[in-house]
């Protein structure tokens, strides 16, 4: 199965023909051009083809998006919320070395072992946290100066201090 990668969400409907304002994290300003389709995950693990009409660049962080068959209001509300996907392949194209949204699939390591591949990146004022599983449990790494020791892109890992205990608490 093709890894997928979660590059924002469609925050809005932009006029009366179904245009959607696509908020993303690919840490630069892009039109997406080029790019033929994105998917919706409909159900937990199930990812839906939506093929792109057309897109234009509104922010640094926001692009206008019209999708085929969506050519109402009313048809992009039920849209609307939605997170969007990309396959790796795309993702790795449009996403800016620097985003945080880069570091996706990357492995974090502590005291040189490996605690897992990074599923998500949750994105928060001070911090970033990457969320993996360790035995089947759920684990929030913070990154912040900190814990932040180096990330090697060659070799996609993020190399790590973790505090004392930290593991401890989702472990046990």
């Amino acid at each position: 199965m093709a890894e997928y990668f979660n590059i924002g969400k469609l925050v809005a409907v932009h006029g009366l023909k179904g245009e959607f304002v696509l908020k993303h994290e690919l840490g630069k300003k892009t039109s997406l051009k080029g790019l033929t389709a994105i998917f919706i995950e409909e159900k937990k693990g199930s990812f839906l083809p939506w093929f792109i009409e057309s897109t234009k660049t509104k922010s640094q962080e926001e692009i206008y998006l019209q999708l085929e068959g969506v050519n109402t209001r009313e048809a992009a509300m039920k849209l609307t919320q939605k997170q969007v996907w990309l396959p790796e392949t795309d993702f790795k194209k449009f996403a800016a070395k620097t985003a945080p949204a880069s570091l996706l699939g990357y492995s974090i390591i502590n005291n040189n072992e490996s605690l897992g591949e990074i599923l998500e990146l949750i994105e928060q004022p001070h911090q970033l946290l990457c969320r993996l599983e360790i035995k089947g449990k759920e684990v929030l790494i913070p990154l912040h100066e900190g814990s932040l020791q180096k990330i090697n892109h060659r070799k996609k890992e993020v190399i790590v201090e973790l505090p004392e205990g930290l593991l401890e608490i989702y472990l046990t």
